[in-house]
């Protein structure tokens, strides 16, 4: 049975789902004999990071004291956002640019933080709820581990 050029591979679209899981993609597209297929997903800011980055968010917060509404589960202050993926974090659109942002400075919900870039697609992290930058925890060009503290917003 010949396939008509309007049918839809379903066990591409499962390969290119699982690919997503695997790399931590939001999404992907790709081309083939004039049939362009792109899956997505949402990608959503995570609360929680391995316990050796918890620790570590005391010193990289500049002797901050935690407040008393710190996460007990994670050991993450209220209001750290966290990287969705392993990748490199940016904090400004392009080398030479202005920082997407500052310590102090206030943001909008879902303004774009920092970019984290994955296997060369750049992801913007957007802030999960309007408030100010209390603390910035990357370097520009960084390399991030998944769940690992990028700014502090409260």
């Amino acid at each position: 049975m010949a396939k008509s050029d309007r049918d839809i591979d379903q066990t591409l679209i499962r390969e290119l789902a699982a690919l997503l899981s695997e790399t931590d993609l939001s999404e992907i597209e790709i081309e083939q004999q004039g049939l362009r297929v792109r899956v997505a997903r949402t990608v959503s800011v995570v609360a929680g990071a391995a316990p050796a980055i918890a620790a570590a968010l005391p010193a990289a917060s500049a002797g901050q004291a935690p407040s008393a509404g710190a996460s007990a589960e994670t050991g993450l202050k209220p209001g750290t956002v966290t990287s969705p993926m392993v990748g490199t974090a940016y904090r400004a659109p392009e080398p030479g640019a202005a920082p997407f942002i500052e310590v102090g400075a206030s943001v909008r919900e879902g303004q774009t933080l920092v970019i984290v870039e994955a296997m060369k697609t750049m992801n913007q992290i957007p802030a999960p709820k309007a408030g100010t930058v209390t603390a910035i925890l990357v370097e520009d060009g960084q390399p991030v581990e998944y769940g690992e503290p990028l700014v502090v917003i409260e």
